[in-house]
């Protein structure tokens, strides 16, 4: 991040150079005994500034890995029963910010509502 001559804040480094300017929010926790989709549902909605188009956690107990995901607003995404539906003692959560081109009269994908998850040999993994 460089300073202009005005004094404000810019990402421009050199004429013409930028640097990446990712958007999406990405929150996570770790806390065994504790409402973990809840906390990341708190967490995402303090970030959901950074991405407004969709949202989506994953919780995990370590054996298995739980995904509620769809399009919208943190608030508009999440009910308090699919948070109760989200177990577990680690949890990560994201918020996305399009960075795709949408087509005039096209509509956002599902398919890129986040987090994904990856079957590996063992264990799946959410990302």
């Amino acid at each position: 991040m460089a300073r202009r001559p005005d004094g404000k804040l810019t990402f421009e480094l050199y004429d013409g150079e930028y640097l990446p300017q990712d958007e999406c929010g990405v929150f996570g926790v770790w806390a065994p005994g504790e409402e973990v989709a809840k906390l990341t549902f708190y967490g995402l909605y303090a970030l959901q500034h950074r991405g407004q188009e969709s949202a989506g956690i994953a919780t995990s107990d370590g054996e298995r890995i739980f995904v509620y995901k769809d399009m919208g607003l943190v608030s508009q995404v999440f009910t308090e029963s699919d948070l109760a539906t989200l177990t577990g003692n680690l949890a990560i959560g994201h918020c996305r910010y399009s960075t795709t081109v949408l087509q005039l009269g096209t509509t956002p994908n599902q398919h890129f509502v986040q987090p994904a998850t990856a079957p590996w040999h063992l264990p799946t993994t959410a990302i």
